[in-house]
């Protein structure tokens, strides 16, 4: 089943994003970007949805209050961007792709399963995310997301000492203050894992060849090997700032921007 593609976005895109999502499209998936503000100059093929429809902007107020003009603090778009594809998951809103995901063929997935993929040994990644309306795991966040402090039951001893120390010490009361990233890739996870869905998982390069090592993607190099594995679905590019600079001549990013670039 070739599924549609669904993300959020928040704020204005940047061009390689715009690629990436040019990419998804090229692969024959129908794209729609979430937002709480239009976004200008989509591509065409990518639909623009009402995100507070599906999570309000107001749950954001659980995991960090806004600063005085009412943007919002730090690393809370990736946060929320954490339940917003949970929610989309609930509403059976098709595939979860990271905006940054460059697709190099489509997306097949079996509608009944679980689909993600390892991003690194012993953990998964979430910027390719699928999973059944009644899969335990989006049960488990519709369960935390009522609650009022978000702290859930599936926190890992390690986290759940740190979290009291940091209460001990004076610190914030908000898990979400103390580890960025606990309801992103170590949730899904350890849930997978409690689930018995961890077999489930594809191998890391399906997705995730190039993500912790960005220079392959960045730098001048011989990636023919990479665009033409027949096991290496798209990528995920942890880009940290440097997809907003001009792609160095014979990398990967430049065969990118070049290939999905307007």
């Amino acid at each position: 089943m070739l599924p549609d593609v669904a993300t959020f976005w928040h704020g204005p895109l940047d061009e390689f994003r715009l690629a990436c999502l040019r990419s998804q499209v090229a692969a024959g998936h129908k794209v729609t970007v979430y937002s709480f503000e239009p976004l200008a100059g989509l591509p065409d093929g990518v639909g623009n949805a009402e995100a507070e429809a599906i999570l309000p902007h107001s749950f954001a107020e659980k995991l960090r209050p806004a600063q005085p003009d009412g943007t919002w603090r730090d690393w809370t778009v990736l946060q929320f961007s954490d339940f917003f594809r949970m929610r989309l998951m609930a509403r059976h809103a098709g595939l979860w792709l990271d905006a940054d995901v460059l697709l190099l063929k489509p997306v097949e997935i079996d509608a009944t399963k679980p689909f993600f993929a390892w991003e690194r040994p012993r953990r998964l990644g979430n910027a390719v995310l699928y999973l059944p309306r009644h899969d335990p795991i989006v049960a488990a966040f519709e369960k935390l997301m009522q609650q009022e402090e978000l702290t859930p039951e599936w926190l890992a001893p390690l986290h759940r000492l740190t979290f009291a120390l940091h209460r001990l010490r004076g610190g914030s009361r908000r898990l979400s203050d103390v580890r960025i990233a606990i309801y992103g890739p170590a949730a899904l996870t350890e849930l997978a894992r409690r689930t018995g869905e961890l077999r489930c998982a594809l191998p890391k390069k399906s997705f995730y060849a190039v993500h912790s090592e960005p220079k392959l993607f960045f730098e001048r190099s011989d990636y023919s090997a990479l665009i033409r594995d027949p096991d290496i679905i798209g990528l995920h590019i942890s880009g940290k700032g440097r997809t907003k600079k001009p792609p160095v001549r014979d990398s990967l990013h430049a065969w990118a921007m070049e290939r999905f670039g307007p």
